[in-house]
């Protein structure tokens, strides 16, 4: 039986690309005899069973939108699985508008609330989620990006080649901390395809706390090590989702800290730049090395950005393959797109049995490009303790003795 209403509806955090997966469902909904109703502000009106906040959607209204970015139907972290009453309203609110199928776009956070809608309604109200997240963190096959990582990595290159011109022309090291939670995915590739001096993300610790010092220890490292060679620059980057690995009791902010709908940690609100900075500059200043460091945070810039050509063309894939699935009797799946083929990925394989909640992909840091990653970068290694002579300029240029240089640093290589 042909789709006669379909709701479209985006959920988490702007992401590149996510109007034009909404331009793309719109035109071939309405292609296909459909009609297309726009949902505003993701789930959250639907939870509280309004079904005043939509309306019907047009091709003279979306045909334009795929090269703009934000998403003209607005969004939100609101779960509707956060209680039985919202789950109720939601579905409640979707059968009285009619709605027969529902492309949902978003990441981890809105893939529980998509798969509860699906499963609720028993699959009477068919539901297509598209993969998008600026994160890259979805558990997709590690060849698979989601919708607005490459747009966000790109932007954010402009921003640190910019910043590492100016701690060229200026002799300073930039601290910058960059979105994305709870991976290293953005972090590592903006840092990879800038050359950013180092680059910190939280998988390559491989435990489950790490502390500030542990940063404020590569940080450090990384430079000494560019004294040692002669510069006296940087840009270092870390990841934001560091301070999701710190203990607690370490942190006071972390104790009082808010929280996002899903009950994450909001890590924006930890001045992570700001402590790595102030600790480093102590610690080198004690030794009487002096060193300007500037504290910057690079994250909300990346989330509306016009699409690149790669993300426009991605979206409409995706938002093509979403109705085309939706329409010819697919429901409870992703979509993602596979070398240059559509292929549904059931939810079940997408979330976790015991909580619900979207998997994660962690960054692979066995992979040979990660380990690319790391050889361009300037951080203290195990190969640099291998030379007397390096080791003595590495601690001359520490302001420490050679045996307490290898005392210091020789157990973090």
């Amino acid at each position: 039986m042909a789709i006669k209403r379909l709701g479209i509806l985006v959920g988490g955090g702007p992401a590149p690309g996510t109007n034009g997966v909404i331009s793309a469902v719109v035109i071939e909904a309405i292609k296909m005899g459909c009609t297309p109703v726009g949902f505003h502000d993701g789930f959250e009106w639907l939870s509280q069973r309004y079904t005043d906040e939509q309306h019907e959607m047009s091709i003279d209204e979306c045909s334009r939108i795929h090269l703009d970015g934000g998403s003209i139907l607005g969004t939100s972290r609101t779960d509707i699985t956060r209680d039985q009453e919202s789950l109720d309203n939601t579905v409640a609110a979707l059968r009285k508008l009619g709605i027969e199928a529902l492309v949902t776009i978003g990441g981890d956070d809105l893939v529980r609330s998509s798969a509860a809608v699906e499963r609720a309604t028993n699959g009477s109200i068919k539901v297509v989620q598209v993969p998008k997240s600026i994160d890259n963190d979805l558990s997709l096959p590690l060849s698979v990006s989601t919708l607005g990582f490459e747009t966000a990595r790109h932007v954010g290159v402009q921003l640190v080649q910019r910043l590492m011109e100016d701690a060229k022309t200026t002799g300073r090291w930039y601290l910058g901390v960059t979105m994305g939670r709870p991976t290293g995915h953005l972090t590592l590739g903006i840092g990879k395809a800038a050359g950013a001096t180092c680059t910190i993300i939280p998988e390559e610790f491989r435990r489950d706390r790490v502390s500030l010092s542990d940063i404020c220890d590569v940080v450090e490292g990384s430079i000494i090590k560019r004294r040692a060679m002669g510069r006296s620059h940087g840009v270092v980057l870390l990841a934001e989702s560091l301070v999701e690995l710190f203990d607690p009791g370490q942190v006071a902010e972390l104790q009082d800290v808010d929280r996002d709908a899903q009950g994450n940690i909001r890590v924006t609100e930890i001045d992570l730049g700001r402590k790595v900075k102030s600790e480093v500059q102590a610690r080198l200043e004690r030794r009487g090395i002096k060193v300007t460091l500037v504290d910057k945070t690079i994250g909300y810039e990346l989330r509306c950005a016009p699409p690149i050509p790669y993300d426009a063309e991605y979206a409409r894939d995706l938002g093509f393959a979403a109705f085309r699935h939706l329409h010819g009797g697919g429901s409870g799946t992703m979509i993602m797109i596979q070398g240059g083929e559509f292929r549904p990925v059931p939810f079940s394989e997408l979330v976790e049995s015991e909580t619900g909640r979207g998997r994660e992909r962690p960054v692979d840091v066995d992979t040979e490009s990660y380990q690319v990653a790391r050889d361009y970068m300037v951080r203290i290694e195990k190969k640099d303790f291998a030379d007397e002579a390096w080791v003595a300029k590495l601690a001359e240029a520490a302001g420490l003795g050679k045996d307490e240089f290898v005392a210091r640093f020789g157990s973090h290589a």
